[in-house]
Formats: structure tokens, C-alpha cells, sequence
């Protein structure tokens, strides 16, 4: 199996993008409570998009594990939905870029393979550079916006943005192989990441979500919409402060965790305008599509 016999794509339908971006989150290991790709999706909504390309299911998930779901149409005719992996194309003529998006599901096997196809997308595209958002569980409290780390292994980006060198050894997931493949290529990357409360891990956390648009919209220039999250963010706290307040012993251990938070120095993703000017900066020194090919 290759990259031809999985990724069914239409590149000459693009036309001439601006400076495009690729952005990934994939539900899976690095998305937790669904904050990554329900970030990427929220920015997306009631925006025209294209879709590029697309990746067959079949030969990436144990259906076993990943179900398809069955629904009814329109017309009362049973249909299936498949575990879905589209590159689409998002243009923002109000904003400094034109964005090729994936907000996918994490395959089961075949990352080789699947890797190699987010590659080519990255070649096709000519995307000067990759951005993968993921969230894991940390220990904040929900009363708390949670902080957003990035890292990146190009040693000039992370000095330019300020940013750590991925340091952690241990089991990772797709978007961690990707990352490693991407520098093999030599295609300038950033991991940007947002805790979630351990303790809310079965609930929504739009707060999470909303941190992730807010520093993405700081990097790449393009209005995400976070703003308009505050229902969902008022909605969820409540809903996670009654559950916190029925439990004297997590309500305690809320307290213990704001404590910690709030003696801790933030160390964040540099913000406003330093962040954006640099990176657009690092993209004006990168080779022109000519030099790349």
C-alpha cells in the first residue's frame, strides 16, 4: 500500500492560496475531552470551505474499535458515517493567510503510510509550515483560563517564537510521528497544546478550546470566532462548578489546585502582537515555492 492508493485528492482545483498554513488535531490521544479538533471545527463552522483531499478509511482503523454509525437520511434511507480524515481548504480574505485545515480522527495502524500522506498535502499546497493543536490532561483547576504551551524541534523557529524544544521521551501519538517526519522533510513545525482538568476529563471544556483559538488566531493572523464561545464557556462552568460544589472532597481539591496555579509563574506561548510579528517574519525568510521544489 502507497499514498496513491489511499489519498484521493484534486490539487489543480485549488488555485493560487496565500500563504497557507497547515493545521492539524485529530481525536485521539492528543485530544482531550475533543478541545483540539472541537477548536479547529468551531473555527470552521458557517465558513465556506473546499475540500482537497481525502484519506480512505479502510486501511488505517479497526472498525471493532473506531465504529462506523448508521443513521437515517432525509429520504429514510440508512446511511453509514466512516471515520473521516478531509484536508479542506479555509480562505480568509479578512485575514494575513489561507489555512489547509485536518480536524480528523487518529488512525489505528498504517501511520507510515497515513504520515506520508499528510506530507504530500504539505507539498502540494506549498504550506511553509505545519501547526498541530492538541490537549492533554493537566492539573488546573476549571476556574482558571488554562494555559497554552508550544514547542518545536526547528531550532530557529523556537528561538524566534520563544518556544521550548520537545524534550519528553515515552509512548506518543500520530501527531508526535508526524512531527519527527516533518523534520526529517525538513518542514518547520509547531506543537501548540492546552491542558484540560484532570478531574473533567468525561465533560466538555470549552474554556480549552476557546485558550487554543485564541493563541492560533495570535499566530497565524485569521479571526477564529473564539469570542463568540463565552455561551459555552458560561454554560460548562456552571455546570462544572454545581459539580464540583456537591463534593466537599473535589471542591477542596479544586481550592489546592488554584492555590498552585496562581503561586505558579504562567509560562505561556509569547502573546499579542511579538508572537504574530515573528512568526510572519520566520515565513518571509522561508524559500519560495520555486527554490522548495
Amino acid at each position: 500500500m502507497n499514498v496513491e492508493d489511499v489519498l484521493e485528492a484534486d490539487w489543480e482545483s485549488v488555485g493560487q492560496l496565500r500563504d497557507p498554513v497547515l493545521v492539524i488535531a485529530l481525536r485521539g490521544y492528543f485530544d482531550i475531552a475533543g478541545a483540539a479538533t472541537g477548536a479547529l471545527e468551531w473555527c470552521l463552522e458557517n465558513r465556506a470551505v473546499t475540500v482537497v483531499a481525502s484519506i480512505d478509511p479502510d486501511p488505517f482503523f479497526d472498525f471493532t474499535t473506531q465504529r462506523p454509525e448508521v443513521y437515517l437520511d432525509e429520504d429514510n434511507e440508512r446511511k453509514i458515517i466512516w471515520p473521516e480524515n478531509e484536508i479542506v481548504i479555509a480562505r480568509f480574505p479578512d485575514g494575513s493567510r489561507d489555512l489547509v485545515v485536518l480536524s480528523g480522527v487518529e488512525p489505528h495502524i498504517n501511520w507510515d503510510v497515513f504520515s506520508e500522506c499528510i506530507v504530500q498535502c504539505v507539498k502540494r499546497l506549498n504550506c511553509n509550515i505545519v501547526v498541530t493543536v492538541g490537549a492533554n490532561d493537566e492539573l488546573i483547576p476549571h476556574t482558571r483560563t488554562p494555559n497554552v504551551f508550544g514547542s518545536t524541534s526547528n531550532i530557529a523557529l523556537a528561538r524566534r517564537l520563544k518556544l521550548s524544544l520537545p524534550k519528553y521521551q515515552g509512548p506518543t501519538g500520530l501527531l508526535g510521528v508526524l512531527h519527527e517526519r516533518f523534520e526529517r522533510q525538513q518542514i518547520p513545525s509547531v506543537s501548540l497544546r492546552v491542558g484540560v482538568p484532570r478531574y473533567l476529563l468525561n465533560a466538555q471544556h470549552p474554556k480549552s478550546s476557546a485558550a487554543l483559538l485564541r493563541h492560533l488566531e495570535l499566530v497565524l493572523g485569521v479571526p477564529t470566532r473564539h469570542a463568540e464561545l463565552y455561551e459555552e464557556i458560561r454554560r460548562w462552568s456552571e455546570l462544572h462548578d454545581a459539580a464540583v460544589e456537591g463534593d466537599e472532597q473535589v471542591a477542596d481539591y479544586v481550592e489546592m489546585l488554584e492555590r498552585d496555579y496562581d503561586s505558579k509563574t504562567q509560562v505561556e506561548v509569547p502573546t499579542a502582537e511579538d508572537l504574530g510579528k515573528e512568526f510572519e517574519q520566520f515565513l518571509r525568510e522561508q524559500p519560495d515555492d520555486d527554490t522548495k521544489k
